[in-house]
């Protein structure tokens, strides 16, 4: 845990505060643009965006509040941060965000909360995996070039699907 809960808390409801207004604004202004009437666009878009986007700000903060507040509860309750916090933070934000309007819509928002988390820490986890291989090989390819200054630099790999993807570890194919 690289920062303190109560501030990472704080730090993230006002980043999810910044987020909302800035990209509420700009949904606002151009749906109150295209709705406004001929000769009061502009009017309609301020209009538009002063009324909605305090409220969008809000939601948003709402969120970053109860999700970095799971994911701190869920980090201090099981002694470790890994991506399966997360996971559980988004459930447990959208059914906690979802269960005014019933059991049920809570539980089947706290299911897409957990999903598209566990989609998001998948893509990174297979992100940094990719970064990480592709760091080695540099570093390795740089540790070889320094010990012995006249050797050539390896031919570039032809990368399989396999290897892009990084599903199936490092692959490669060869060239004949």
């Amino acid at each position: 845990m690289d920062i303190d809960c109560p501030y990472r808390i704080v730090d993230d409801c006002g980043g999810a505060f910044a987020l909302g207004t800035i990209g509420g604004s700009v949904f606002h202004s151009i749906q109150g643009f295209r709705n406004a009437g001929k000769g009061t666009k502009l009017r309609g878009a301020l209009t538009k965006v002063v009324s909605n986007s305090p409220r969008t700000a809000g939601s948003f903060s709402m969120w970053g509040l109860m999700f970095t507040t799971a994911d701190c509860t869920f980090a201090h309750i099981r002694g470790k941060e890994d991506p399966w916090n997360s996971i559980m933070s988004g459930f447990t934000t959208g059914f906690i965000l979802a269960l005014p309007n019933g059991y049920w819509a809570a539980t089947g928002s706290g299911v897409v909360g957990g999903i598209l988390l566990g989609m998001i820490e998948g893509i990174s986890i297979m992100m940094n995996r990719m970064a990480g291989e592709e760091a080695y090989r540099e570093n390795d390819t740089n540790r070889r070039m320094f010990e012995d200054p006249h050797a050539e630099p390896p031919p570039p790999e032809t990368p399989s699907l396999g290897s892009v993807f990084g599903m199936f570890g490092p692959q490669t194919q060869t060239n004949q």
